[in-house]
């Protein structure tokens, strides 16, 4: 079992959340950016899931971490999940709507794959994404992930995308 970690890429911090995330996140889960997403219907259920994703590190060695910009802004969120109604280990992330554009997904998601990959020794992820959401499935691409038709989905409006350790970046190394 591990706690989370602190991952640094050149100009973000993956970090464990504290309390104060929780605002910015039901700010998000409020907005039409979360449509694609299996929202928190109240605040309670917000505090319950990402207690989750924090409680998972001890448990799972994976789970959720804030994405802040070196600046101290928080950005977002980006994890490694297998819930129980989830097939595979899912790689996902969320951008604020204010950090949109300046590839803070694509590094936050790539560190984090890049951590699954060498660090928990996983043989794939998974990312989970709506059919219609077209800036997920263009992230997924530009990660090097592949579409898998035949993977199982929970969820049937779901495409899943396949990430391999032969799409990896760079390594963490390049993060650090």
């Amino acid at each position: 079992m591990t706690s989370a970690p602190t991952i640094e890429t050149d100009r973000l911090i993956l970090r464990p959340h504290k309390q104060s995330d929780l605002e910015a996140l039901w700010r998000f889960y409020q907005s039409d950016r979360s449509k694609f997403m299996d929202a928190p219907d109240s605040r309670s259920q917000l505090w319950t899931g990402l207690l989750a994703e924090v409680g998972s590190w001890e448990i799972f060695d994976w789970g959720g971490l804030a994405i802040e910009t070196k600046d101290g802004q928080l950005a977002g969120q980006v994890w490694i999940s297998q819930p129980p109604h989830f097939p595979e280990l899912e790689l996902g992330w969320i951008v604020f709507a204010e950090f949109e554009g300046a590839s803070y997904a694509f590094e936050a998601a790539s560190a984090m794959r890049d951590y699954a990959f060498e660090i928990l020794n996983v043989d794939t992820l998974v990312s989970y994404i709506d059919q219609n959401n077209r800036r997920s499935i263009a992230l997924a691409e530009r990660m090097g992930a592949r579409l898998d038709p035949d993977a199982e989905s929970y969820d049937p409006m779901d495409l899943v995308y396949r990430h391999a350790p032969d799409s990896a970046g760079p390594g963490l190394e390049a993060y650090a």
